[in-house]
C-alpha cells in the first residue's frame, strides 16, 4: 500500500525513532512492503520509515533492477537493502559533500557534506545481520536514510545556503524525473 509521505515541518520527523524488537513478523514485512510500494510511487533513491509516520529503525534503499536513481542519474546505482537497526561507523576521516534531496523536503536540493566511506551493520527483516562497507553515493544514501531515524533532515546539515535551493531552477534536466516532488 502507498503511504503518505511526511513533509518537513511535520514534528513527526523530528522524533528519534525505536529500535524493532521483533524480526520476521507479519506487520515488520507488511511495512516494509508498505515502504517498497511508497517508495517506487514517489521514484525516490531510498525511505525511512519515521517519513511514512512509523516510528521504527528500519530504512530501504537502492535500486532492485541494477540500474541508477532517476533523481541521481549521473552516480552509480546502489543495491537493494532492507536495513533494520543499523549502526554507522565511518571509515577515515575523510569528508565529501554532494547534492542531495529528500522525498519529505521535496523540490529542493542542497550540497551536504558527508562521510565518504562507512561501514554500516543492522539487520535484514528476518534478524539476520548485514554487514557492509560502502563509499561514495552509496555511502551518502545509507547517511541521508539513517539521519530520518535520528530526526535529522539533510537541510539541518546544508554548511552553504547558497548551494541550496529548487530543483528545477538548479538541476533544470532533472525535472521530469522529480516532478512528484
Amino acid at each position: 500500500m502507498i503511504r503518505p509521505i511526511l513533509k518537513m515541518g511535520d514534528p513527526r520527523l523530528l522524533q528519534e525513532s525505536r529500535p524493532v524488537g521483533e524480526f520476521g513478523t507479519t506487520q515488520l514485512h507488511s511495512l516494509i512492503e508498505d515502504m517498497f510500494d511508497t517508495l517506487r510511487a514517489a521514484n525516490g533513491a531510498g525511505l525511512a520509515a519515521p517519513q511514512i509516520g512509523v516510528p521504527l529503525r528500519v530504512v530501504i534503499f537502492g535500486s532492485p533492477d541494477g540500474l541508477p536513481s532517476p533523481r541521481y542519474p549521473d552516480q552509480p546505482p546502489v543495491p537493494r537493502t532492507i536495513l533494520v537497526n543499523p549502526v554507522l561507523q565511518p571509515l577515515g576521516d575523510e569528508i565529501e559533500e554532494g547534492w542531495e534531496g529528500c522525498l519529505s523536503v521535496p523540490g529542493l536540493r542542497g550540497m551536504v557534506p558527508r562521510h565518504r566511506r562507512l561501514r554500516y551493520s543492522g539487520c535484514g527483516p528476518d534478524g539476520r545481520p548485514i554487514e557492509r562497507i560502502a563509499d561514495g553515493f552509496h555511502a551518502r544514501v545509507v547517511q541521508h536514510e539513517c539521519d530520518h531515524l535520528d530526526g535529522i533532515l539533510y537541510p539541518m546539515r546544508v554548511r552553504d545556503f547558497s548551494r541550496f535551493g529548487f530543483t528545477e531552477v538548479l538541476f533544470p534536466e532533472l525535472a521530469a524525473a522529480v516532478a512528484e516532488d
